[in-house]
């Protein structure tokens, strides 16, 4: 199941020759797992349609288009991207993902190599990168639960990209929050999840010539 949240700006129908047709907003592009995917909730629901909302609130001319696939891994994940890059051409591309390959047990060399190499396809294509990542439930042990969080820092600061260390901070801990599988948030959560990710976000936002970008870091009361 692939949700997509993809709002383009129309294009005119009965333009007089040679006019030029109506510019398209600049993309943001989020390529995620079920976190992202709104998993058992309404689309509508989901954090990536919520910030589609905060991003016309606030005056932001962009369109957030919403890839992410439940069970979607990082090798997905970079098998998919050139053909987005291609097709939406995102300025801010958004990479949720590891959480599939953290469950899974999948090496860490693994997650490093196929992250790095999405960073790299999307700085090449000229998009902005932030990556969010998710810590792992302590039965994997900590040896594993913290090299697996590492890895999300190191690579972030490697490649020079902001980071959102856990997209479901305040969240995970808290079982109201979770559907029955106590791995996917509720509806409820969503809100929550959005206002992690903004703060790391909304500085990406600025630097789209012609375009009223966002670029002061607000207070949690404010968001």
């Amino acid at each position: 199941m692939l949700p997509l949240f993809l709002a383009v700006a129309p294009v005119a129908s009965g333009d007089e020759p040679g006019e030029s047709p109506a510019p398209t907003a600049p993309r943001l592009l989020v390529l995620g797992d079920s976190l992202s995917a709104a998993y058992g909730i309404a689309n509508e629901d989901g954090w990536v349609s919520l910030l589609q909302e905060r991003l016309r609130d606030r005056g932001a001319r962009y369109e957030a288009v919403n890839a992410s696939i439940s069970g979607e891994t990082t090798a997905g994940g970079l098998s998919r991207l050139p053909t987005l890059l291609s097709e939406h051409r995102p300025q801010v591309l958004v990479i949720a993902l590891g959480a599939n390959d953290g469950l899974r047990g999948f090496s860490f060399d693994t997650i490093r190599r196929n992250l790095g190499g999405m960073i790299r396809l999307a700085r090449k294509s000229g998009s902005r990168v932030m990556l969010a990542g998710v810590r792992l439930p302590p039965n994997y042990g900590a040896a594993y639960t913290q090299g697996f969080q590492a890895v999300f820092r190191e690579l972030a600061g490697a490649e020079g990209v902001p980071l959102v260390p856990e997209m479901l901070a305040g969240v995970a801990e808290d079982r109201g929050l979770m559907q029955a599988d106590g791995i996917h948030p509720t509806a409820a959560a969503q809100p929550l999840i959005l206002d992690n990710v903004w703060p790391v976000l909304e500085p990406l936002l600025d630097g789209e010539s012609g375009d009223r970008a966002i670029t002061r870091q607000r207070s949690p009361r404010e968001r």
